[in-house]
């Protein structure tokens, strides 16, 4: 299966040409040699632009390929323009599945004899395509009001299989890269493949993701920032969702937005604190927030609301890396490179043995340029760049925990570039981060602490005379088992000495038997035999 899915992959990339997307000057003779030879794979669609051609490439190859894809789109200052926008069509313009196949899915997975058993209206033209799924729009009939407005959410058939292949090749080649490459260990392949693997099999679970949105709905309810639509859980099934249907305008799309009198600005600004709220707040964030995903409330425009779909990928952070993260934010803004460099080596992330001067010279060299900057001067594509060579020097493991966190980190950028280009990031999140780190030291968090102990404490605090009791009656028990245990110790450390010693003695004097036979006294021979003896049936049942 491996080796068809790698035959699959290499014959897509050449039908499209896409290797004529490498400038001449990096393919060397060898595999420009190997491309002719390859003389049944030529480039069907000369004609096609290269952004075309990109697309659909990564649109044939699957569900993998498209969210890489997805992932570039928002990266306008690392693609060209035409790029970026053909990549933008694979956020939700994948091409769809028959109508007719997903109606028999949800029919089946609903147990229902026909669709309008449970919907009063289901369009068999879907509303959009994604690389895993598609939603219809559909009126749901309710027991005790009007039809409700939703759309149902439905896997593409065979999708799994798919899945696995590309899991599967992406396993041998991680494998590979961890045995042979230079950089493998610090890299961890192996691991961030396993990562992703969960990632994406996780995305494959409708009733996962409904639980998802359940979760992120409840952290917003009363947020003026961001909205998660309504789902209905008893109609969820593995394949299958059920959900409010929702009236915005795609993030994506900059003139509605403009045309209605949206708060560029503020939409920005609202897009950064809404990211560092799931991350540090609620440690539960939305890890797939590519344009596709995201709408802008019609309502009220001078007060704009997100509005979030699909969750069927998110993260979490532990406590400790969310605390080093917060840290290193706000150390990055104050520019504090020696703290950053000392927070890395006190997470682990990078080696004990690591020089802390060299180290925080090499952060100030990559980060110092991009401050006081508004973000269209920023490119946080070439500061990844000179980041991954400094984690190279200096031999920075990857964390695969956070592979998620940096992906959404991408996403929030080329979101902020597209609505208010003069964001200053670093001016919009030190405040929020501040005020988080407050919040986590000092007499308040103690306070706080104390106050989410103190059920546990109440309900422990009657058990406590009875516990002190019975600890003070078995302390003399336990102390005198203890000094039994040490004289045990004690004996047997002395037998084994009395073992070595004999042990020693034996072998000493069967040396000198030895000695005395060749010169040929008896006596004295047998004498130090017998001794020999002696001494080893002593180190044998001392």
């Amino acid at each position: 299966m491996r080796i068809g899915r790698f035959y699959q992959i290499q014959k897509t990339l050449l039908q499209y040409g896409l290797d004529e997307l490498v400038p001449i000057k990096h393919r060397p003779w060898y595999m420009r040699l190997l491309r002719k030879s390859a003389f049944w794979l030529r480039n069907q669609h000369p004609k096609a632009p290269q952004g075309v051609r990109l697309r659909l490439a990564l649109q044939s190859l699957g569900p993998v390929w498209i969210k890489l894809g997805q992932m570039l789109s928002t990266r306008r200052d690392l693609l060209p323009a035409e790029w970026a926008d053909e990549l933008a069509k694979l956020q939700d313009k994948v091409a769809p599945f028959p109508g007719e196949q997903a109606q028999s899915l949800i029919e089946r997975a609903m147990g229902l004899q026909q669709i309008h058993d449970k919907f009063s209206d289901f369009s068999l033209q879907p509303l959009a395509s994604a690389s895993i799924a598609q939603v219809h729009a559909a009126k749901m009939k309710q027991a005790d009001g009007p039809d409700a407005d939703v759309v149902v959410k439905v896997i593409r058939p065979g999708i799994r299989k798919q899945i696995l292949a590309d899991l599967s090749l992406m396993e041998t080649a991680a494998e590979a890269a961890a045995r042979f490459f230079p950089d493998g260990k610090r890299l961890r392949p192996r691991e961030v493949v396993a990562e992703y693997r969960k990632t994406i099999l996780d995305e494959l679970d409708l009733q996962r993701e409904a639980a998802n949105a359940i979760q992120l709905r409840r952290n917003f309810m009363d947020s003026d920032s961001l909205y998660i639509p309504y789902v209905y859980s008893d109609d969820c099934r593995s394949n299958v969702m059920v959900m409010e249907r929702i009236y915005g305008i795609p993030v994506s799309d900059i003139a509605a937005l403009q045309a209605q009198g949206t708060d560029m600005e503020l939409l920005a600004k609202r897009g950064v604190e809404v990211f560092f709220t799931q991350v540090f707040r609620d440690s539960f964030f939305h890890a797939d927030m590519h344009p596709g995903n995201i709408f802008v409330s019609r309502e009220h425009p001078e007060n704009p609301k997100y509005i979030g779909i699909d969750c069927g990928i998110v993260g979490t952070l532990n406590s400790e890396d969310k605390r080093y993260l917060a840290e290193n934010f706000v150390a990055f803004f104050n520019r504090d490179y020696r703290k950053v460099a000392q927070l890395h080596l006190d997470s682990g992330w990078v080696p004990a043995d690591t020089n802390v001067e060299e180290f925080e010279s090499a952060i100030r060299t990559v980060c110092e340029p991009i401050f006081q900057k508004p973000l269209a001067d920023i490119s946080f594509g070439h500061v990844l760049l000179n980041l991954f060579s400094t984690a190279r020097r200096f031999n920075m493991q990857v964390q695969p925990q956070l592979v998620l966190l940096q992906k959404t980190l991408l996403y929030i950028e080329g979101l902020g570039r597209q609505l208010y280009p003069q964001l200053d990031l670093w001016k919009t999140a030190k405040p929020f981060l501040e005020n988080w780190l407050q919040q986590q030291i000092g007499l308040p968090a103690l306070w706080r602490q104390l106050k989410e102990n103190a059920p546990f404490w109440a309900e422990k605090l009657p058990q406590m005379p009875t516990l002190l009791h019975r600890t003070l009656e078995q302390l003399p028990k336990q102390q005198q088992a203890m000094t039994e245990l040490m004289a045990q110790q004690l004996q047997q450390r002395q037998q084994h000495q009395s073992r070595l010693l004999a042990t020693i003695a034996a072998g000493s004097l069967l040396i000198a038997s030895c000695i005395l036979l060749s010169t040929g006294s008896l006596l004295t021979t047998a004498l130090a035999a017998t001794g020999a003896l002696f001494f080893a049936a002593k180190a044998v049942w001392s």
